[in-house]
């Protein structure tokens, strides 16, 4: 079934047309990556496809649904980005802030299943200071806590950029298992092709804001 379908989409930055995609369909549990050189496109559309940016052209359709409540929506939807931010505070708070926010039950079993899933055990790890963290791990408890609000759909851009191999491999484990387990979409940008032909089953190139096959 189809999750998300867009149609003749373009996005405006000022009088700069950053992405046109004149037709796509992300079918719900499908693994995507997304593959481009910098400026191609690739953060604009994840940012779309999370309901942080409208089209300034086109349709987009989720769920079968041309239109609705945004906030709604970005509820079925969680994006990882390359640097994300974590708050002062520790480990188990940082992966249970979006599950108080949203009202979801049985938060302390929801935050040791998110950190087991990332490989981070939660007796070592769940009451350190976010600080004390290093780049791999911070990135694993950032995927945590988007894991934790159990989303339909995860949108990652650059989710190993940086990081050490058993990092990469951890997250690669993880957003697998999300999806055996709770048929999570995943939509996933990356320059590292070993690691994104590994974890998806079909590829979207990007080149200068089009799809690779519609370049003249």
């Amino acid at each position: 079934m189809a999750l998300y379908t867009l149609e003749d989409v373009v996005q405006r930055y000022g009088n700069r047309e950053v992405l046109s995609v004149p037709s796509l369909v992300i079918e719900e549990g499908e693994a995507l990556g997304l593959r481009g050189h910098n400026g191609s496109g690739k953060s604009t559309l994840l940012r779309m496809l999370a309901f942080l940016e409208q089209p300034a052209e086109g349709l987009l359709s989720f769920d079968g649904m041309a239109s609705g409540n945004v906030f709604e929506r970005r509820r079925h939807v969680t994006l990882l980005t390359q640097e994300p931010y974590l708050l002062t505070t520790t480990v188990r708070k940082n992966v249970a802030y979006g599950m108080k926010i949203r009202g979801m039950a049985d938060i302390d079993d929801g935050v040791d299943n998110a950190l087991d899933l990332v490989g981070l055990n939660p007796d070592s790890f769940a009451n350190r200071s976010a600080h004390e963290l290093s780049g791999g791990e911070l990135q694993r408890v950032a995927l945590a806590a988007r894991l934790a609000l159990r989303p339909r759909v995860l949108l990652l851009d650059e989710p190993t950029a940086s990081l050490d191999k058993n990092s990469a491999l951890r997250i690669k484990d993880a957003v697998t298992e999300a999806r055996r387990q709770q048929g999570t979409t995943l939509v996933i940008a990356s320059h590292d092709m070993t690691w994104l032909e590994s974890v998806s089953d079909s590829m979207l190139t990007l080149y200068e804001g089009r799809p690779a096959d519609d370049q003249d």
